[in-house]
């Protein structure tokens, strides 16, 4: 025990973290008279009592000898003291300065090294918190999200800083492309900082795969001409810097230094997706561990409901009865999930016959619907690559509606089958909650599954061929003839409509409703209301953005760039929106549990991803008439191309990594590792577990020696009367 932990405690007597006991006679196994009646002090002898015991009995038997976790509460012992500052142990502001003391009188004893050390280390942990504290204010929406968070709470906050998450990720995935990618090209091409480059013409392949011929716009051009081409994706875009066509160099050099640029074009793609993948999980783990907090029981539910629920950043007096409301649909909620588990648990063989085969008929219509949503988007791509290069379609609103075709179809199907999702769940007799989830997982199935079937539509027409001379291309080079630069023309209409829709929602949907139920007073609109700001729905649309930003990335290397201005935008449109026309949503989602599932459905959509590129990479053949990769067979022949100029040893080096023997042993010391900390999980699972039993057993304790308090009270009581009488 430490001087401080001496100082404070009642002479002759211990303290453990949870437990007091009386001094202890020499010889005496354990603490006797009152204290052993305790229930804490019963349960922890009959655990180290136990035959076969072993961690139960260990982790008892600290509880009642105050050991290490006892004098921790009470101060550090001397070896330690320099190990925290005095703020980090759980004391009081005397006992803290005590420690201070303590700390500042061992420090007159260390060397002149360690106290230059210590002096070091406590300067540089200021700086960085000095440093941490500017930067916050540095911080994008600093005060905007704090605005939003005071007015509707924590909920919606958590939309908009994953708003501004998605933003800055954009950026960073921007500034990988255009450093090492469309930077070094432009420089090269003008001939800036007296750079060169070299283009290698394909090898071994037909003339007639060489043929690209960009639809850029000459002559007299229409002003409509240039908002169909700004709109699409053609004309003088396609031979900007936007598009993968744009980059047919092999080799730059800057002086003596010579620049892969397939090289880098492939390892910047790998890079921003490397990058992304860290983020999210970084930021899950911190999701996922305040998550695992709100695991609890049905009696720590309501606990947590009743006594810690209020959101004390709410400031606006509309959001606090909304909080109210919301609080009390979740106490509801839990009620009506207990009514359905009881429901269930006394469901006849008959009843679970009968809702089990109106959910399997449910899950066929619902498979129906989306069959009928994949196959409209299949034969809407189809019709759209044929018809949308018809040079005798003059027509401007015609040619415009065939080429965004594909985009429509998909936004509509975004919008009709969750709309039926919703009223179909209502007869598959689930639980709120479990209703909730289910719904968000089938919106999210839905659109990211539409992203999948587009690029399979097109992957189709891309690989379709039926003569020689396109079977000696590899692709269908005369629909296709620079097919990457097709795919990301579909990824920029996409990403454009779906910024006119978000933005034409709010324009002519939201402010008009809002318009009508302010100043118009039928009953059929005050009863329609204004339209709920719904958290969910619109994390997935810019989720659904997100995706089509991944993807399209290779194939558009600056679409980051155009996904960083739309969610800029998107942020002051929902703001503006959140504020003057919607409503929060009457049940709201908690933020912790909200982040979480946000950065899940996110990380979905990025795996997503990596399928079509993965396919676009090392599958199809690469255009033989654009692009970087035009003298190689595919996009990874970059990889082993390039090892090849590497020295012997290197190149063995590299060769023995990617080989089955050591593949294999890598996978098995990986699966050891997982192995290890599932075990290490659930140690730390069965410690949680341990401590909640404690913390009932305490409670037990303070209950007991009320009612012991209460009988002596009593009996002395009786006793004066009877003196005095």
């Amino acid at each position: 025990m430490s001087g401080l932990g001496a100082a404070t405690e009642p002479p002759g007597w211990r303290q453990g973290s949870c437990e007091v006991f009386p001094p202890e006679e020499p010889g005496a196994a354990a603490p006797v008279g009152f204290l052993q009646q305790l229930p804490s002090y019963q349960t922890a002898l009959r655990r180290r009592n136990a035959p076969g015991a072993g961690t139960q009995g260990r982790w008892a038997a600290p509880q009642g000898s105050g050991g290490r976790r006892g004098a921790e509460a009470w101060g550090p012992e001397p070896g330690e003291r320099e190990a925290r500052p005095a703020r980090e142990y759980p004391l009081s502001i005397s006992e803290k300065r005590i420690l201070r003391d303590l700390q500042q009188a061992d420090t007159k004893y260390l060397s002149g090294w360690k106290q230059w050390k210590r002096a070091s280390n406590k300067s540089l942990k200021k700086v960085l918190n000095e440093v941490k504290e500017l930067s916050s204010y540095l911080e994008l929406w600093r005060h905007d999200i704090h605005s939003i968070e005071g007015k509707f709470g924590t909920g919606i906050q958590s939309y908009f800083s994953f708003l501004r998450f998605l933003v800055l990720l954009n950026f960073i995935m921007f500034i990988l492309m255009f450093s090492f990618v469309t930077f070094p090209s432009i420089i090269s091409k003008y001939g800036i900082f007296n750079s060169t480059f070299a283009k290698i013409p394909p090898q071994n392949t037909e003339p007639h795969c060489t043929v690209y011929t960009p639809s850029g716009n000459k002559g007299l051009i229409y002003f409509y001409t240039y908002l169909k081409d700004l709109l699409s994706g053609t004309g003088f875009l396609e031979v900007t810097s936007l598009f993968y066509g744009y980059y047919t160099i092999h080799t730059a050099w800057f002086g003596i230094l010579s620049y892969n640029l397939p090289l880098a074009y492939l390892l910047a793609t790998f890079a921003y997706l490397a990058l992304s993948f860290i983020w999210i999980i970084k930021r899950s783990v911190e999701g996922f561990k305040q998550n695992l907090m709100h695991d609890e029981d049905q009696f720590q539910s309501y606990c947590n409901k009743v006594f810690a629920g209020w959101d004390f950043c709410i400031t606006d007096p509309n959001a606090a009865r909304l909080k109210h409301r919301s609080l009390q649909y979740e106490l509801q909620t839990d009620l009506e999930e207990e009514r359905l588990k009881r429901k269930i648990a006394d469901r006849t063989v008959k009843e679970k016959l009968r809702i089990y085969s109106l959910r399997i008929f449910i899950n066929i219509i619902v498979i129906a619907v989306l069959s009928g949503c994949f196959y409209s988007i299949y034969t809407a791509t189809v019709f759209s690559q044929e018809n949308s290069s018809d040079i005798s379609n003059v027509n401007f609103q015609a040619n415009l509606l065939v080429q965004y075709l594909p985009s429509i179809v998909i936004t509509l199907a975004n919008f009709i089958a969750p709309q039926i999702f919703s009223f179909l769940i209502r007869f598959e007799d689930y639980s709120p909650a479990f209703e909730i989830r289910l719904t968000l997982m089938r919106c999210v199935f839905v659109r990211l599954a539409n992203i999948g079937v587009l690029l399979f539509s097109l992957w189709s027409q891309i690989s379709y061929c039926s003569t020689d001379e396109c079977k000696a291309c590899g692709y269908n080079y005369k629909l296709y003839p620079c097919w990457e630069t097709e795919v990301g023309q579909e990824m920029y209409k996409l990403t454009i409509f779906d910024f006119m829709i978000i933005l034409a929602v709010t324009l002519f949907v939201d402010f008009p409703r809002k318009l009508l139920v302010t100043h118009c007073s039928c009953k059929l609109v005050q009863w329609y209301g204004l339209q709920e700001f719904r958290i969910s729905d619109n994390v997935l649309e810019i989720i659904y953005g997100q995706t089509i930003c991944w993807i399209g990335t290779f194939f558009s290397p600056l679409l980051p760039a155009i996904a960083t201005i739309k969610y800029f935008i998107i942020f002051y449109i929902k703001k503006i929106s959140l504020i003057h026309t919607c409503k929060p949503a009457a049940r709201p989602v908690r933020a912790s549990s909200s982040n979480f599932f946000f950065l899940l459905v996110l990380l979905i959509g990025l795996v997503l991803a990596f399928v079509p590129l993965g396919i676009s990479i090392a599958h199809i053949p690469s255009s033989k008439a654009c692009g970087p990769f035009k003298s190689f067979n595919t996009s990874w022949e970059v990889v082993p191309d390039t090892i090849l100029g590497f020295p012997t040893g290197l190149q063995q080096v590299l060769h023995g990594i990617a080989s089955e023997a050591f593949a294999v042993p890598f996978f098995v010391v990986i699966c050891l590792i997982m192995f290890y900390f599932m075990a290490l999980a659930g140690a730390h699972k069965q410690v949680v577990e341990q401590l909640r039993e404690q913390l009932v057993l305490v409670r037990f304790d303070l209950l007991f020696c009320t009612s012991k308090v209460f009988f002596i009270v009593s009996v002395v009581g009786h006793a004066e009367e009877h003196q005095f009488s």
